[in-house]
């Protein structure tokens, strides 16, 4: 299945800044959601951003604080976005076929939650090249793990091709020139 724009959102979860020290390449994962969270913007592709119990680990990282808004940003102290009610009915709300997920834990809070989007019946994508966790193998693990559940596993280029579509377009030269090097 192919990733619509008009049918999609992209949900940040969890890249705090308290918590970005402990996991892999924390700098790439940074820039690597930054660069999707920016097209997605540009594309009108709604963009949600969890924080898991910011009172104690902080908010969301100052390179991605571009892409909140008040009201896209959802405070959750569940792992899953899907088992905290207000982030449920705020994704809910959007009514989207299909989740693009960004971010960290892959193995706690990215695999919950992408399993109990994949178990409302919809299309879940996450993003290898930008979800990390604190040991390499939990990451990998991860993966395998939802590739089982039925999630598809794609890279942030992948998602954004898609959401292009094609290349004869204002916003194909706009992204190919400013972020497809």
């Amino acid at each position: 299945m192919l990733i619509h724009p008009n049918k999609s959102c992209l949900l940040i979860v969890d890249v705090q800044q308290k918590l970005l020290p402990a996991v892999e390449t924390p700098e790439t994962l940074v820039k690597n959601v930054r660069w999707l969270g920016e097209i997605a913007q540009h594309l009108n592709v709604p963009v949600l951003i969890s924080e898991q119990y910011p009172q104690g680990l902080g908010h969301t990282a100052a390179e991605l604080q571009a892409l909140q808004r008040n009201d896209n940003v959802m405070s959750k102290t569940f792992f899953s976005c899907m088992s905290e009610a207000d982030c449920n009915q705020q994704i809910n709300a959007l009514r989207p076929n299909q989740v693009i997920i960004t971010g960290m834990e892959a193995h706690v809070c990215v695999l919950q939650t992408a399993i109990q989007l994949k178990q409302q019946a919809r299309e879940v994508y996450v993003v290898a090249d930008c979800v990390a966790s604190r040991n390499p193998a939990d990451k990998a693990l991860a993966l395998e793990r939802m590739r089982q559940c039925g999630i598809y596993v794609v890279s942030r280029e992948m998602v954004a091709f898609e959401w292009l579509q094609k290349s004869d377009t204002a916003q194909f030269r706009y992204i190919s020139k400013n972020y497809i090097r």
